[in-house]
Parts: structure tokens; sequence; C-alpha cells
């Protein structure tokens, strides 16, 4: 007698037990804006089916980068694999929180929507086959308020001092991570004071960037919880590093590493050396996107440990992308590292646009350059130009009017993504440039 095929579990139906079984009283649909701020509204449980065959309707006009007022309707559509009960709010009163996709009102993804543009360029690569598998290394500093850049140590990287309040703030900060289902490897005090990191463990691009926004808000949270507050602001200290989002990403198709070649002397395949090539030949045109920011730019400069150059190496971290030798040899510890982007970027976007550039590559078949073995830094500028190695934009402004010209990146956001997106940052541009900045008073109102 042949075996009953046993039924495969209705994610609504697991979703709504759950919140039965754990007396969940409140849900938040939590969803980003253009720019990558996360949105959210609360509905009681006596909502949730409804929200999840139906979605929830909301006023999209008000949301920055999305619809105009004469078309504002839209829907929130939660996504059951997203559903996880907050852990810092009280335990007699659970509350969850559930990632949505933006619809339109005729339930088709709304062209606006950051989420829905990576599960485009997913979708790009699963037509090869490839699964996008990446894990963000990002980095964020402690202040004493948010009134000023006041820092909790005078550290530096991998510096265990006494009494080391932010290595406190970390371990909780993971102990949250953790029970929400967000793997981390490892933390540590970064560079700079009161600069520190945490690492998450690497998963497929659309749930890494759901933990992403995650993550950010927890840190921000348990530090507040704490007294003190943390920011993911790019630079915020003058003379110290700044904060950069090292993402590592790979392909795989199934269980193998598309990009592990075992007879190569590097034991990256044709797959990754085209990647490679795709991020290194698109790189000025996606920086806008990863690094986003006026402030961006201030991080983005020699000298610093920040990627300025656009050209790849093995162990040389001054180049823009490195191939990690943790562990030579080994299959699914074989990665790249994309060096440019920050944290305070939109990680849908970021990793759409990522993705893209590196598919470019595999597709079109392009020549990956040689490595560069050499300190960068050390190099005269008319060195690294009979190289040919270019540099990234060293401006916000530089940076969108090359993204402005990418079909590229048209294609990874969609026109309304992609104008909305280049039009905000040519306001927070002119509004940046017009200003007077206290560095301009204080070295020329007295003397001109």
């Amino acid at each position: 007698m042949a075996k009953r095929k046993s039924a495969k579990p209705n994610p609504t139906e697991e979703v709504l037990k759950r919140a039965r079984d754990e007396k969940v009283r409140f849900i938040r649909l939590w969803f980003t804006d253009l720019l990558g701020n996360l949105k959210s509204f609360t509905i009681t449980v006596d909502e949730l089916e409804r929200a999840l065959e139906e979605g929830m309707g909301f006023d999209g006009s008000s949301i920055h980068g999305f619809a105009r007022i004469d078309e504002s309707d839209m829907i929130a559509k939660p996504d059951p694999a997203t559903f996880v009960i907050l852990p810092w709010r009280p335990e007699e009163a659970p509350v969850a929180r559930m990632f949505c996709d933006v619809l339109t009102p005729d339930g088709k993804p709304y062209v606006g929507c950051p989420r829905n543009a990576l599960k485009r360029a997913v979708a790009r690569a699963a037509a090869h086959g490839y699964t996008m598998n990446v894990g963000p290394e990002a980095e964020y500093f402690y202040f004493k308020s948010s009134d000023s850049t006041e820092t909790l140590d005078s550290g530096g990287y991998f510096d265990l001092t006494p009494l080391d309040v932010a290595s406190d703030l970390r371990s909780r900060t993971v102990e949250v991570l953790e029970a929400m289902g967000i793997g981390v490897e490892y933390s540590h005090h970064e560079v700079a004071p009161s600069q520190h990191e945490i690492d998450l463990r690497y998963a497929d691009a659309l749930t890494m960037a759901d933990a992403m926004m995650t993550y950010r808000l927890v840190v921000k949270e348990v530090a507040l919880q704490h007294g003190v507050y943390a920011t993911f602001m790019p630079k915020p200290l003058f003379g110290q590093n700044g904060s950069g989002m090292h993402v590592h990403q790979s392909l795989f198709k199934g269980e193998r590493n598309a990009f592990f070649d075992p007879k190569d002397e590097m034991y990256l395949s044709k797959v990754a050396r085209g990647y490679v090539a795709g991020l290194i030949r698109h790189a000025r045109e996606i920086v806008g996107v990863c690094a986003q920011w006026v402030n961006s730019y201030k991080r983005l400069v020699p000298g610093y440990e920040a990627p300025v150059y656009i050209c790849w190496a093995r162990r040389n971290r001054s180049t823009m992308i490195r191939v990690p030798m943790y562990k030579p040899g080994k299959e699914k510890a074989t990665r790249i590292e994309f060096r440019a982007p920050d944290p305070a970027c939109n990680p849908y976007l970021a990793f759409a646009v990522m993705l893209h550039a590196g598919l470019e590559g595999i597709e079109k078949g392009y020549e990956l350059p040689d490595a560069v073995e050499r300190d960068l830094y050390d190099m005269s500028e008319g060195e690294r130009r009979d190289l040919g190695i270019a540099s990234l934009p060293g401006s916000l402004n530089e940076a969108i009017e090359e993204m402005g010209k990418s079909d590229l990146v048209r294609k990874a956001l969609g026109d309304h993504i992609f104008e909305k997106f280049i039009e905000n940052k040519r306001i927070e541009w002119n509004e940046y440039r017009t200003q007077v900045h206290p560095y301009e008073l204080k070295k020329f109102l007295d003397v001109l």
C-alpha cells in the first residue's frame, strides 16, 4: 500500500496557530520607504487572518517615494515567513512583527516597493538556477546621546577593556537577534572609539535584507534601553574610520557553491570571475545606491580603510572587492566581499543592484582584470592610472550623475524607484551644498 504524502503546512494557518498559542495581542506590519526607513503600523490579532489573506490598506501618498495623492491607496501584504515575536516587549502582552510586500489595490506588486525590487533581482538569478547568499558586516557607533558624539570608550580593533559597557550592549543585542531567529557569527569592537560590529550569518538575499532592517532597529532599541544612542551614520567622527557594511556574497545552485572551482588557484569559478567583473565595471553606477547619503562620501576617502579604488584582490584590504582566504579550498566558504556599501543604505535596493551587476558580468562574459595585491594608497595617481584603476565617485552628486546614466540601475530598480531616488538625492545634495557649515565659519569668518 502506497504511503500517503503528507500535506504541506499552510503558512497562513501556521502563523494563526502561533499567534493563538503564544497569546499575541498585536502585530506590527513592517515595510520600508524608498530610502530604507522602516515604516510600521499595528493591527490586532483579530485582524491577522484578513491581513494574511487580503492585506491591509494604507495611504501611500504619505510614504516617501511611494504614490502620488491621486493614486495613494496601497496594500501591505504580510509575509508569513517573517512572523516573529519582539523579544523586548513584555511577556504578558506579546507583540509580533511581519515584513510586508506593498501591492496595488488590484493585488499586483507595487513598482515603488524596495522589497519587490529585490524580489525581481532574485527572480533574474533564479532564471539561471542561482540563489544569492549574503553575509553583511555592518558597523555602527555608540554615543552617550543623540545630541552629541561623546563616545563610550576609547578602544580600538578587537580591544577588550575592563568594565566594557559596550561589550554588554553587543551581547544583549546578539541575544535579541538570535531570539528573533537571526543568526550571528560574532561581534567585536571596531577600529574607531566607540565603534562596533555584529556580523550576521549568511542567508539568502531577501531574508538578509529583512534581517538587516531588523538588525538596525534592534541595535538602536537595546542601546536606548541602556540609556545610550546607536547610529549607523557612515562618518560621524572627524579623523576616525567611518562605518562600512562589507557585503560577503556568493551564488549557489542548490547545495553547490557556483563561485567555487577546486582547480583554480584562487578557487574561483568562471561564474565568480564574471560576477566580480560585473561589480567592477558597474561600480561607479551602483555606488549611489550602496552609499546613498551626502555623509557616505566622507567615509569613502583614502586613508581610513574605506575602499576608494575600483579593483580586486585576495588579502589586500585597500581594494574595493576582496576574496576572503580564511578557509581556502572550502566550497561553502568561497565568496567575494564588496566593501563599498555602508550600513545606512536601503539593503533591498543595495542587494538588488549588486546582484544585477554581478549577473550582467556573468551573462555577458565580462573579462576580469588582474588582481592588485599592492597597497593602493601608497601608489601615485600615475601608477594607478597606468594599471587602469579608476576611483569611486567622490561625492553624492558625482555618484548620482553616474547612476542617472545607468541602464543597469534603471533596470534593477525599475523606472519609478530609479527616478524618485535620483530626484530625492539631488534635493539632498542641493540642500547640503547651499548651507554654510561650521567648518567654513571657523576657517574663514574672521579672515575674509
